[in-house]
């Protein structure tokens, strides 16, 4: 092709049809390795195909790792390159004459009798000295505190030999479990019990979430109970449902504490709602759910803090500071009319 041609003026169906079928097997192999789609694709997936070999029998998992096993127990190792002897080269390291003393410009000549009393210290006494002298890589930070605290007596009485030693803790026990039966205070709350104020049902783990919904239904009529508490009890958004249909109607509760559960934007959003039908609410404890509420939902809930005088507490960590400034005017609004109406 001259200089002066036109790339354009190319028939690229003649140059085709002159190509011999060998020759258009390997342009198809080479367009398909050009491929742009390709190229985030593996290198073992973008290779094309270039076995010709036809098969000899279906493939047999078994005998293929048998084969290559024995291949390599009969295959020798390679030898090494030079054998190992054991023989030690070059020279012992022998430190020179006064290495690891102090020069003599840098040595302190201390009295006589300082000098008498450090030589005859022990090591808990030599580390409680450390301490006033600021050396507390001697010791823990326990006994660093404690040796300067004391006056006259040792506090590292272990000596050196404490650093490699951690300090000891009281241990306290694990908190008992929940001791509410559920099934008993369910029959409770959808009797009226009078005496019955305060549903606490926290980390009760294997509560049905059938039996929550319940709870919540029999809360609707109910004129006892003024707080209601099912943290870490894995309760979901139709737990939450209930909780909104029971806040529509009921005119007895004042606090309520619903963290740590696995409830959704959804389903906080419709607890938010049903706040706008319900006056006697004080307390509100929503955070701490498994997913993030949204924004859109923290808006809600903090116009809901600014149209319910009644909420004087709210126990949730907001995500945006829109939403957290106005729910912290609120809740000092809140509590200002609440101080009030007191005074009055």
């Amino acid at each position: 092709m001259s200089k002066k041609s036109d790339p354009r003026d190319i028939d690229e169906d003649a140059i085709l049809r002159s190509l011999t079928a060998e020759e258009l097997e390997q342009l198809e192999s080479e367009l398909a390795e050009m491929d742009p789609e390709n190229e985030g694709l593996p290198a073992g997936l973008r290779q094309r195909d270039q076995t010709k070999k036809t098969p000899t029998g279906a493939y047999d998992r078994d005998a293929l790792m048998g084969h290559l096993e024995k291949e390599a127990l009969e295959h020798e190792d390679r030898a090494d390159l030079v054998p190992f002897t054991g023989e030690k080269k070059g020279k012992a390291f022998v430190p020179k004459a006064g290495a690891g003393q102090i020069p003599i410009h840098e040595q302190i000549t201390l009295e006589p009798e300082l000098e008498e009393a450090l030589k005859n210290a022990t090591d808990a006494e030599m580390c409680d000295i450390a301490a006033i002298l600021g050396m507390y890589t001697l010791m823990s930070n326990k006994q660093y505190y404690d040796a300067l605290g004391l006056e006259g007596r040792i506090a590292n009485t272990e000596g050196i030999n404490s650093v490699v030693k951690p300090d000891t803790y009281p241990t306290f026990p694990d908190e008992p479990p929940n001791p509410t039966n559920v099934e008993q205070t369910l029959e409770r709350i959808q009797d009226d019990d009078r005496s019955l104020t305060d549903v606490n049902l926290n980390n009760i783990k294997d509560i049905p979430i059938p039996t929550l919904k319940e709870i919540f239904s029999a809360m609707a009529n109910n004129t006892s109970v003024t707080s209601l508490s099912i943290a870490a009890t894995r309760s979901n958004d139709p737990v939450a449902m209930a909780a909104a249909e029971m806040l529509q109607v009921n005119t007895t509760l004042r606090s309520l504490n619903i963290e740590s559960n696995f409830i959704t934007g959804e389903g906080m959003l419709a607890i938010v709602k049903a706040m706008a039908e319900n006056t006697t609410l004080n307390e509100i404890k929503i955070d701490n759910q498994r997913q993030r509420l949204g924004d859109s939902v923290e808006m809600e809930i903090a116009a809901m803090l600014e149209n319910h005088p009644s909420i004087v507490k709210i126990g949730y960590h907001f995500t945006q500071q829109g939403p957290r400034a106005r729910a912290a005017i609120a809740i000092t609004r809140n509590n200002d009319l609440l101080r009030q109406n007191r005074v009055r």
